[in-house]
């Protein structure tokens, strides 16, 4: 079948990499001129890196995952741990080891995999015709192309999806700012094979290690929508934000550079049950735009390309059909995971604080159990369990 993906980024590459391994020709559309990856790096949780193991990339991804055998929480103001544990029961459970990447690197490394030949840029889709047999594609450039399946990949936002739904669905504001960029491991920060989030205020400094002897490092901020964005003010208005916070915040900020770093306000959409219409089907954050704090964003965009690459090969009552199998696996866990990231979302970032600060509490008591319970009831539930 000749297949059109909308969109480059990582649910438009594992997508295709999967449609190809099935014998489709795919090609992937993208409206920039240059990729770049949103965002410096990605938590991949072992439902993710199953799905990339899946499609034979194992050592690849292997290669670009740092070592994150250990997790702590650490009280941001007074720099006292206030729990740490060993990650293992939690791999030897699901049977894969998580790993955060660096974003650019595991999207070089998938494109390399899918193609680049068959990646075509400043490409922008501007209109859709499902024509019954084949839909047409317009693009900003006065080209068109017709495709037996279309996939919009196109992100939170999507113009496929707003075909789908027939409307342009509202993102929502999750009321906090990220930043995010890579620096060099120390111990000074952290321990280099631990995954150390500082927490206070309804606030968040967190340390991830991937390959190459680096942390990826996120600050969370509960700010209002709008805020001046001016990139040489990033380590003055982290100083303001963060005042009072251990040595280790603030040796963190001093370590950053500003213009590798990398602002976000946070949004989510409200889940939806509809995934296809005709021949045109939506995946990744065009399908569920989550917050990013149970990790899952990515990986259910992976488990996303292997449930349609699966549909669309093993069911053969036509398109319809396994597009509304892999609509009807999909939908469920897909808004359960957008829901469970915005219930963790206003715990973390002191939406109440009594909440916030009974969750700080129980941090305190946490040998571990209970936090990886949380984290394996995202992963389990994937399509390669």
């Amino acid at each position: 079948m000749n297949i059109t993906i909308i969109g480059a980024g990582m649910a438009g590459l594992t997508t295709g990499i999967a449609l190809k391994k099935f014998g489709h020709q795919v090609s992937i559309y993208e409206q920039t001129e240059k990729i770049l990856p949103v965002g410096a790096a990605i938590s991949l949780w072992s439902n993710g890196v199953k799905c990339l193991n899946y499609l034979g990339l194992t050592d690849q991804v292997a290669q670009l995952g740092g070592k994150m055998d250990h997790l702590a929480y650490v009280d941001g103001l007074t720099g006292d741990v206030m729990t740490q544990f060993n990650l293992y029961p939690l791999i030897e459970e699901v049977g894969q080891r998580p790993y955060p990447v660096s974003r650019a690197e595991l999207q070089n490394m998938l494109m390399d995999e899918f193609g680049r030949e068959d990646i075509h840029l400043a490409k922008k889709m501007i209109g859709l015709e499902d024509q019954g047999d084949d839909v047409k594609i317009h693009f900003a450039d006065g080209t068109e192309i017709t495709t037996d399946l279309l996939v919009g990949a196109d992100g939170t936002h999507s113009i496929t999806r707003a075909y789908v739904l027939g409307e342009q669905v509202e993102r929502r504001y999750a009321g906090y700012v990220n930043w995010n960029g890579l620096v060099e491991i120390s111990e000074s920060l952290a321990p280099a094979d631990q995954w150390t989030t500082f927490v206070g205020e309804g606030k968040r400094a967190s340390l991830m290690p991937v390959a190459g002897n680096r942390f990826y490092f996120f600050f969370d901020v509960p700010l209002e929508l709008g805020l001046e964005n001016d990139r040489t003010q990033y380590k003055k208005l982290l100083k303001q934000y963060f005042d009072g916070w251990c040595p280790q915040v603030q040796t963190l900020i001093d370590a950053i550079d500003e213009q590798r770093t990398n602002r976000v306000e946070i949004h989510d959409i409200e889940p939806f049950a509809d995934f296809y219409k005709g021949r045109v089907v939506i995946v990744g954050d065009a399908a569920h735009s989550t917050t990013p704090d149970i990790g899952q964003g990515g990986c259910q965009a992976m488990e996303d390309a292997i449930y349609l690459a699966r549909a669309l090969q093993i069911n053969t009552l036509g398109i319809q059909d396994a597009l509304r199998r892999y609509q009807n696996k999909r939908n469920e866990r897909t808004a359960e995971m957008v829901l469970r990231a915005r219930k963790r979302c206003d715990v973390t970032h002191m939406k109440d604080e009594s909440i916030t600060r009974e969750w700080y509490e129980d941090l305190r008591k946490e040998q571990g159990p209970h936090i990886m319970k949380g984290i394996i009831s995202n992963i389990v539930g994937n399509p390669l369990d």
